[in-house]
């Protein structure tokens, strides 16, 4: 049988999600490798009833590395990698860029990031 979770119970978790993530980073790889890091906010973002979505630092960042954008990881503010495996992509992934061809130096744009209770 399926765990239903009541709206109130994930608000909650979700929210304490977020704030265990606040003013951490968002780290976007190939493999191992970081091809970019995006800043938290120091507020981490905003819930709605069962959905965080994440606000950055600023949503266009320098690469850091070159490769193909394969996931993504989120660290806390103490650079835990906490929240690992997220999908990264042009479309409906977890994490959505504007390219996940990417090259040290170029740009690197995150068009959306939201992440909903299950």
């Amino acid at each position: 049988m399926a765990v239903t979770y009541a709206t109130a119970v994930k608000t909650a978790r979700i929210t304490a999600t977020r704030d265990h993530f606040a003013n951490g980073t968002l780290e976007i790889l190939d493999g191992a490798a970081v091809l970019a890091t995006f800043g938290l906010s120091a507020s981490g973002g905003t819930i709605s009833t069962d959905t965080w979505t994440l606000v950055l630092d600023a949503s266009t960042v320098a690469a850091s590395g070159t490769g193909t954008a394969d996931g993504a990881q989120i660290k806390t503010s103490g650079a835990s990698a906490d929240l690992t495996g997220l999908t990264v992509g042009t479309g409906s992934e977890d994490v959505v860029l504007d390219s996940v061809s990417i090259t040290s130096g170029q740009n690197v744009t995150l068009s959306s990031l939201t992440l909903q209770h299950a």
